[in-house]
């Protein structure tokens, strides 16, 4: 159940991202909630969903679903034709991915930085006013590490 944003929420002190010992976990029902809306373009939704997991997360862990979360918002700027937010938000998004890579609770992160990574370069190749010829039709997706080895 989300968390009401009204309570209060612990005090955490902000670091530099750095990769969680708990990257190896498996998935939790949260973030994958999340990845099926970022994965279907839904990245208003994934927003709150992933909000509420990260907030109140006092490990680095909660990097990852504030990078997940960002990348996803830069979707929605670019989808909105807002060029400032979807560089800025792509951007922050990409640097709180970097200490979980390559893969971090069954997510794929290299893949996405990559492929996000390739779309960030694109905008800003284009400028503000081109990047509308852009096509947002089919941006990246998160995928999940295969572990059945």
């Amino acid at each position: 159940m989300p968390a009401d944003h009204g309570e209060r929420l612990p005090i955490i002190r902000k670091e530099p991202p750095r990769r969680s010992a708990r990257c190896a976990e498996a998935p939790p029902p949260g973030l994958l909630a999340g990845i099926a809306q970022f994965n279907a373009g839904e990245y208003w939704a994934c927003h709150e969903t992933l909000e509420d997991l990260w907030r109140p997360e006092p490990d680095h862990i909660r990097y990852l679903y504030q990078g997940l979360l960002q990348v996803g918002v830069g979707f929605y700027h670019l989808r909105r034709g807002n060029y400032r937010g979807a560089v800025n938000k792509l951007a922050g998004g990409l640097a709180y991915l970097a200490p979980t890579s390559p893969e971090c609770l069954g997510v794929d992160v290299a893949r996405l930085r990559a492929e996000a990574g390739a779309v960030l370069a694109a905008v800003r190749a284009l400028g503000p006013e081109r990047f509308g010829t852009l096509d947002v039709t089919d941006l990246p997706r998160i995928w999940l590490v295969d572990r059945t080895d």
